[in-house]
């Protein structure tokens, strides 16, 4: 029974991986998950320097999901490169490193940097605030997410990426923006903007006012979003989006997902990945599935 899949020509033993920011680099889950049994690690998001983060509270629970405003904060490359990478490097699994920055200049400098390190794909949040144009993410504008992708295909060693924001009236625009601009791959999708307001208080929930939906509530927008963009561009991707059991990530793969990441579920079910790859075995089994890219995009 094969479980390999393919991303950019960086071969994962299988398609399960974790999304950046629910997992820290694994260092935190490595009692509850061996991690060696994962395709891949896709890392929290590191910037060029260290980045604070959001004032407090940043965090709040919705009905089937949460809110974060965590604000991307990162002990940024230096530490990063010294303390995380080693630590990844002891495991036989592949390295996904997500990127994050204010500036072009800044997503540049930290992918040359991570052009010397042994890492294997490099994932850009393009769903930061681009602070030289007045705050619009960089993945909410077509030719900006061309434009960057350009640029930043230009100083990669290590294929790129690209994570796109669910924040816009057609994803597809976005998707083949990233293919125009030499994108290797993407992630779909990043958190979708929501607010809760704290009633006994009087305020918002969370000090940013808004912050970022996941968990189960947004599967079914992640889902469509994955089958669109697979039917739209010829680009590999990785999906998530409330996936908390394989048969979530079972319906991402059958939708057009090469691989699926798990976020949310991570943090009320540590073992949440494991459970999902034995899932996937199961069902393989069941149905006599031999090769896992047989299911894949398997929907018309």
């Amino acid at each position: 029974m094969n479980m390999k899949v393919n991303i950019a020509g960086v071969e994962l033993k299988n398609p399960v991986t974790v999304a950046s920011g629910t997992f820290g680099s694994g260092m935190e889950y490595g009692e509850f998950v061996d991690l060696n049994r994962l395709g891949a690690v896709t890392t929290k998001g590191v910037a060029v320097k260290p980045w604070e983060g959001n004032p407090t509270p940043r965090i709040a629970e919705t009905y089937g999901g949460m809110l974060n405003a965590i604000g991307l904060q990162n002990p940024g490359m230096d530490v990063f490169v010294k303390r995380d990478i080693p630590f990844l490097k002891q495991y036989d699994i592949k390295i996904i490193v997500n990127v994050c920055g204010h500036t072009e200049q800044e997503y540049c400098e930290a992918v040359e940097r991570l052009s010397e390190e042994p890492a294997d794909l490099l994932e850009i949040n393009i769903s930061c605030p681009n602070v030289k144009h007045g705050g619009i993410a960089f993945g909410q504008d077509p030719k900006q997410v061309e434009h960057i992708t350009a640029q930043l295909k230009k100083v990669a060693k290590q294929p790129l990426i690209m994570k796109l924001s669910p924040n816009v009236t057609d994803i597809t625009e976005m998707a083949k923006a990233a293919e125009a601009g030499g994108a290797d791959a993407l992630s779909l999708i990043n958190t979708l903007t929501g607010m809760k307001v704290d009633v006994m208080r009087r305020t918002f929930a969370v000090a940013n006012k808004t912050g970022g939906l996941s968990g189960p509530a947004i599967k079914p927008v992640a889902v469509r979003m994955v089958y669109q963009t697979a039917n739209a561009v010829s680009l590999p991707i990785i999906g998530m989006g409330g996936i908390a059991n394989a048969e979530d990530a079972l319906e991402f793969l059958m939708a057009g997902a090469t691989a699926v990441a798990v976020g949310t579920a991570n943090f009320h079910n540590p073992y949440a990945t494991m459970e999902i790859l034995d899932g996937l075995e199961a069902y393989m089994k069941q149905h006599g599935v031999e090769d896992i890219n047989e299911l894949i995009g398997c929907v018309e």
